[in-house]
């Protein structure tokens, strides 16, 4: 059976690389054939499978250095329906690209905000006066190198070797082990797994965020992740994104949700799911 991918694309994005990495998983577990559909931002590769575009789509949720992914975040509450079917863990390498022959000559440096920061110890070092330029995706950002030699961009040696684009220093990110986390959803209701993400807003009263948190304290629920984001109605609105070490299918979480439900003003399940190493076979 044929599935296709959504993906950040064009060609050469880490979020392409996930989405071969887990397209040869299906392959060799569940004998299927996959379709790869690059989309020009993260917001239109979920709006993909919302509309029953595609089967699947993998989006950056975060990453060890530079955080959240929030238009993920922001785009899955605006959604109906998304569910997360499987987590997967990428190790993330940038190289800085550029037809310069020296760091010296560089003026101008594009790529994604996230790549960006998780560059941004070493651009600081290395190209401290150098503007900064956001992109759609890393890839999109190597369509300005060829204007000047003064241009350079963070992407991937994979990207430079797809384009036939010269590597000036590799690789560039901030920490070693650079790592990010993808998550594959559908339109379908997810299996279940050691994993299970959730967000909930909550009534503008004292003590409302403390009330959902104690239901997870009491049942002996560990949250691997908090984090707030603004509704974008009024200032000081917010929308709490949680990690759960917990299965929905398990009836201890289903009644702890169900308690959170009661204290909560809206509440999405975004699913269950396992965790995928990077290379996934």
């Amino acid at each position: 059976m044929a599935v296709s991918i959504a993906h950040l694309g064009p060609a050469g994005t880490n979020a392409e690389v996930a989405a071969l990495q887990y397209a040869n998983w299906l392959s060799a577990n569940r004998n299927q054939e996959v379709t790869l559909l690059p989309y020009a931002s993260i917001a239109q590769t979920l709006q993909a499978v919302a509309n029953g575009q595609t089967d699947l789509a993998i989006v950056p949720v975060e990453n060890s250095i530079g955080g959240s992914v929030t238009v993920t975040l922001d785009t899955l509450w605006q959604k109906e329906n998304i569910q997360i079917q499987h987590g997967l863990d990428l190790p993330v390498f940038h190289a800085f690209l550029s037809e310069a022959a020296s760091f010296a000559e560089v003026q101008t440096v594009y790529s994604h905000p996230q790549a960006l920061a998780q560059c941004q110890i070493w651009l600081e070092t290395f190209l401290p006066h150098a503007q900064l330029v956001p992109t759609s995706s890393t890839t999109e950002a190597l369509q300005h190198l060829t204007d000047s030699p003064t241009i350079g961009a963070i992407s991937s040696e994979r990207a430079a070797h797809l384009y036939n684009l010269p590597i000036l220093a590799q690789p560039v990110n901030d920490h070693p082990d650079n790592c990010t986390r993808f998550w594959v959803v559908s339109l379908k209701p997810s299996s279940g797994g050691s994993h299970t993400s959730l967000a909930f807003s909550v009534h503008d009263t004292p003590g409302a965020l403390v009330k959902p948190l104690q239901v997870f304290a009491t049942r002996g629920i560990n949250m691997s992740r908090i984090e707030s984001r603004p509704t974008k109605r009024s200032l000081g609105d917010y929308i709490f994104f949680i990690d759960l070490e917990a299965d929905i299918r398990d009836r201890d979480v289903q009644t702890t949700l169900e308690e959170l439900a009661n204290a909560t003003q809206v509440l999405k399940i975004f699913g269950s799911y396992d965790i995928l190493p990077g290379n996934v076979s």
